[in-house]
């Protein structure tokens, strides 16, 4: 029998063997050799084991399996090693699928990428009704594209058009939207009505094949030839460049892999996919991209600019000086993670528009489907207005988004001092001022630092961190954790003149003028 350290393997009464997928050592599962090779010599024995009478494969950890290792990726020098590393993967899945054997992905959590090419090719998929499971192929989003199939094996079930559209945009869908493209095969309530699901269909399906290895199959909605189809492939490469202005040549490479495997067989198709995928790995495209959204991110998401020293922190009520849109913003996203919110302008009727705000996103979210009243509800009970300075008593932070005018600062400063806690953080939004300036109508101006947003805030994930001269480490450690507790991506920037983003725009700005000039 098959064991390893990155999965248990277990055969029940009827055969049906269990895979649960938990890699030692990390928070979720991976595509590396520690699961993959393992994994290939499973494929074998249900290839070979008469007793075996068929597959399910879930998770021991809360999301299924989120990719492929990208430290891996990053190692790799040449074409011809990626184009190895994917072919291999592949060959292995191919096997798995044309063994005469059911397979099934019970997805207890998020699979995405290479997790869910693996799904793909397994012959059916039982999901968790879930709205915080996602599925989905983000290779894009780091200048890659899907290397173990995907580019393939979803237009031959959901049609080209519809995997054009995902795959080049890298979307997620949750496991109700996915069974309704036809992605997922059922949903289940619980885990133990997934498990119980996955085993239910290998029995009832003892020779399951793929419809792609079925003679006469078509792809939904006709293939590169049909008519529909090269209308839409005629226009979509303009359409995608019109964005992406020629810099992203993943996309062009994923249109290619879609278009041309489409025209050809399962197994000559994934051939393209894999010469694609190798192009992409090598590009300096790419290794910019893993090097800046994968490697930097993550960096920051661990607290690499951090103090080192203070103790996590969460903001359990967060005042905020000022409804605009920058005000309003920032209640909102605060209120969305559960933040006690006093939302204080100088009328009612400036405050309450400000919170309005919430209530036209919480509303259009309520109309799509993504969210419900009750929950619009619950976080719009979180927003409380005000005009009244004494309301903020027992805000831990306070962020003042005023116009940018140092008297108004400074008025807003004394007043918010006058009744929150000693040990507040006091944070200005503040987008040109010198916070060591601000901070001198502060009566402890180790508790100031500036917490610059950006609008839309509900949009844009970065916020820059102003460190003044007295900003203590505790004051920097605490904004630091607010800023990732309400999920955005903070940087910790010195103060100067424009801070980090202005001035790199300034730059940029300047340059285009003088590119015109000339």
């Amino acid at each position: 029998m098959t064991q390893s350290q990155a999965f248990t393997f277990d055969i029940d009464a009827n055969g049906i063997g269990l895979v649960t997928i938990d890699m030692p050592g990390r928070a979720m599962n991976v595509l590396n050799p520690r699961l993959v090779e393992p994994f290939a010599e499973l494929v074998k024995q249900l290839e070979t084991d008469a007793a075996l009478k068929g597959l399910v494969i879930t998770s021991g950890k809360p999301t299924f399996i989120v990719g492929a290792d990208i430290d891996q990726l990053t190692q790799i020098t040449n074409a011809e090693e990626a184009f190895k590393l994917c072919e291999d993967l592949k060959g292995m899945l191919r096997r798995m699928e044309k063994c005469g054997k059911p397979v099934v992905a019970a997805l207890n959590g998020t699979a995405l990428g290479g997790g869910l090419e693996i799904a793909l090719a397994c012959h059916a998929r039982i999901a968790l009704d879930d709205p915080k499971l996602k599925l989905g192929l983000p290779e894009v989003k780091l200048g890659l594209l899907p290397g173990g199939g995907g580019t393939q094996r979803l237009p031959r079930m959901i049609g080209l058009q519809k995997s054009m559209e995902l795959i080049t945009q890298g979307k997620e869908l949750t496991a109700a939207k996915a069974k309704e493209m036809g992605l997922v095969t059922e949903l289940a309530a619980t885990r133990d009505e997934l498990l119980s699901k996955a085993r239910a269909w290998c029995l009832a399906n003892p020779k399951a094949s793929q419809p792609w290895d079925t003679k006469g199959f078509r792809i939904p909605g006709g293939d590169s030839k049909s008519p529909a189809v090269v209308q839409v492939l005629a226009i979509a490469p303009s359409m995608v460049n019109a964005k992406a202005h020629g810099n992203y040549p993943a996309i062009t490479h994923i249109m290619s892999c879609l278009f041309e495997g489409c025209l050809l067989d399962f197994d000559a198709g994934s051939q393209v996919e894999s010469r694609y995928f190798a192009a992409c790995v090598v590009s300096q495209t790419s290794k910019n991209m893993i090097g800046t959204l994968w490697h930097q991110l993550n960096a920051i998401k661990k607290g690499q600019s951090r103090p080192k020293g203070p103790l996590e922190s969460k903001v359990k009520k967060v005042g905020i000086l000022g409804a605009g849109m920058m005000g309003a913003g920032i209640a909102y996203v605060s209120a969305k993670v559960g933040i006690d919110v006093v939302l204080l302008d100088t009328t009612q009727d400036n405050a309450d528009k400000g919170k309005a705000y919430s209530q036209a996103l919480l509303d259009k979210a309520v109309a799509r489907g993504r969210s419900t009243l009750e929950k619009r509800d619950a976080l719009l009970a979180r927003i409380q207005t005000t005009t009244s300075y004494d309301d903020l008593a027992g805000c831990d932070l306070i962020v003042e988004a005023v116009f940018e005018d140092r008297e108004i600062k400074a008025v807003c400063t004394q007043k918010a001092e006058a009744v929150i806690p000693a040990n507040a953080v006091y944070a200005s939004n503040t987008s040109t001022l010198p916070i060591t300036g601000l901070a001198k109508a502060s009566q402890r101006p180790a508790n100031f630092l500036g917490l610059h947003f950006f609008s839309p805030v509900d949009k844009m994930p970065l916020v820059e961190i102003i460190v003044g001269r007295d900003t203590s480490d505790e004051t920097l450690a605490r904004g630091f954790d607010y800023v990732l507790q309400i999920g955005k991506t903070p940087i910790v920037v010195n103060d100067k003149r424009g801070f980090y983003t202005s001035r790199v725009f300034t730059t940029y700005i300047m340059e285009g003028m003088a590119m015109l000039a000339e």
